[in-house]
C-alpha cells in the first residue's frame, strides 16, 4: 500500500454499513470509486473487523441495487430493490449527462439537467428516512450557473439546495461549484466544493514532457474575474505568477439570453515566451476559452494548456481541432466527474483527469466520520509530484 493510503488510517467505527446508489447516468464513476473502496477495506488491518459495528465492512461491492423505470408518459418512480436500513448512504449523480435517452410517447427523448435531478429526488424519496444518513456527491453542482439574483428571476441552486436537504439529505459534496456562496442558502447543513488542482497538475506532469515551473517560464492565467480564486490558489502552490482577462460586454444587447462580449481584455505582467496554465470551472461551448488563448498567442505566449473541471463541449469540438492544428492551444484537461464522450477521450489534444480514487478516499472517510480537511487541502500532494517532476522521477 501507498504511504497515502496507510495514512487513511480508520480505526473508528463507521457511521452504519456503507452503501453508494449512483444513477444511471453516472455509473461508470460510481462502479470505479466501488472498485477502490473495496480493495482498501479488504487490505486494511482492523483488529475491529469482526466486532458487531463493523458488520457489512467488508463486502464484494457497496452499490446497491436502484432503478428510476419510466412509464410511456415519460412519468417515473424510483425504486430500492435492497434494504437501506440503517445505511450511510452516498448517492452519485451527473446532472450532465445528455447521452441517456427515454421513451415519450414513442420518441427518444434526451436527459436534460432537470431529469437528473428529478431522478435524484426519487431514490432519495425511495429511501423513505430509512437510511442513518444520506450524502449527495453531484460533482457538476445542479443550476449552479443560476446562483445569484440579478433582475426578476428565479434563484434556481439555492432552491435545489433548500429541496434537498428538505428532503433529508445530511450533506452536499461538489466540485469547482460556480459560486461557493450559494452554500449560504444551507447554512446549517454540510456542503463542501472540492477543488481538483492536484489532479490537474498530476495530469499535465505525467502527460507533457519538458515543462520548466518556475514564474520565468510559466504563469496561471484566469479567463474571467469569477475564476480569479482558483487561479490565485494554483499560482501560488505552484510559486508562479497569475493573470487574468475580464470580458468587456454589451449591455445595450442580450444575444442567446446574456450581453455579448465585445472583447477580452488582459490584466498581468508580460506573458512572452512563458507557457500558460488557464484554469477556469467549466467549457461551455469553449467560445472565451479559445479567445482567451488567441489573446494569449497574440502577446507571443508559448504553450498554453487548458485546466476546466467539467468539459461540457456544448458547441462540439471541432472549434478545438482547428485551435490544436493551428497552435493556438497544447492540451486540454477535464475530469471525468461528468461524462465524456468517445470522440473526446480519443482526441490527440485531450488530457484526461480520473477522480475516482478521490471520491473513493472521500467517502472512505466520511463514512467513519475522520476529518477530511486534508483531502480538501491538496498543497503538499502538488509539492510531491511537482518536485518528482523536476527531478525526472515522474
Amino acid at each position: 500500500m501507498s504511504e497515502r493510503e496507510e495514512k487513511r488510517n480508520l480505526e473508528t467505527i463507521p457511521v452504519g454499513s456503507l452503501g453508494i446508489i449512483p444513477l444511471e447516468g453516472c455509473r461508470s464513476l460510481g462502479e470505479k470509486v466501488d472498485s477502490f473502496l473495496v480493495r482498501w477495506r479488504t487490505e486494511r488491518e482492523n483488529e475491529h473487523k469482526d466486532s458487531l459495528a463493523f458488520s457489512g465492512y467488508m463486502r464484494d461491492s457497496y452499490i446497491l441495487k436502484a432503478k428510476v423505470p419510466r412509464f410511456g408518459s415519460g412519468e417515473a418512480k424510483g425504486m430500492i430493490l435492497e434494504s437501506v436500513r440503517g445505511m450511510d448512504l452516498y448517492l452519485l449523480v451527473d446532472v450532465a449527462n445528455y447521452s441517456l435517452t427515454y421513451s415519450l410517447y414513442g420518441r427518444e427523448n434526451h436527459m436534460s439537467p432537470d431529469d437528473h435531478y428529478q431522478d435524484l429526488k426519487r431514490i432519495i424519496a425511495a429511501v423513505g428516512g430509512k437510511a442513518r444518513r444520506i450524502t449527495v456527491i453531484m460533482p457538476f453542482l445542479y443550476e449552479s450557473r443560476q446562483h445569484k439574483r440579478t433582475a426578476r428571476e428565479s434563484l434556481d441552486c439555492a432552491l435545489a439546495l433548500q429541496e434537498m436537504v428538505k428532503m433529508g439529505v445530511d450533506n452536499i459534496i461538489t466540485f469547482d461549484a460556480h459560486d461557493p456562496r450559494v452554500q449560504n442558502a444551507i447554512p446549517l447543513h454540510g456542503f463542501e466544493t472540492v477543488q481538483p488542482t492536484y489532479q490537474f497538475i498530476k495530469g499535465l506532469l505525467g502527460h507533457v514532457k519538458g515543462l520548466k515551473i518556475d514564474s520565468d517560464h510559466m504563469m496561471v492565467v484566469s479567463p474571467d474575474e469569477g475564476g480569479m480564486s482558483r487561479a490565485i490558489y494554483m499560482a501560488n502552490v505552484l510559486g508562479l505568477d497569475m493573470g487574468m482577462f475580464y470580458k468587456r460586454r454589451d449591455y445595450t444587447r442580450i444575444i442567446d439570453g446574456r450581453n455579448p462580449i465585445v472583447a477580452h481584455e488582459f490584466l498581468g505582467s508580460d506573458v512572452s515566451g512563458k507557457d500558460i496554465i488557464v484554469i477556469d470551472d467549466m467549457i461551455s461551448s469553449g467560445e472565451s476559452v479559445l479567445e482567451v488563448a488567441r489573446g494569449l498567442k497574440k502577446r507571443n505566449a508559448n504553450k498554453i494548456f487548458v485546466c476546466s473541471t467539467f468539459g461540457l463541449f456544448t458547441g462540439g469540438l471541432e472549434r478545438f481541432d482547428d485551435a490544436y492544428n493551428d497552435g493556438t492551444i497544447s492540451g486540454i484537461l477535464t475530469t471525468n466527474l461528468i461524462y465524456q464522450t468517445p470522440e473526446l477521450l480519443s482526441r490527440e489534444w485531450y488530457i484526461d483527469c480520473d477522480l475516482s480514487k478521490y471520491i473513493a478516499y472521500l467517502i472512505d472517510t466520511l463514512n467513519h466520520d475522520a476529518s477530511i480537511s486534508d483531502l480538501l487541502d491538496p498543497s503538499e500532494r502538488i509539492n510531491t509530484i511537482v518536485a518528482k517532476y523536476k527531478n525526472g522521477e515522474l
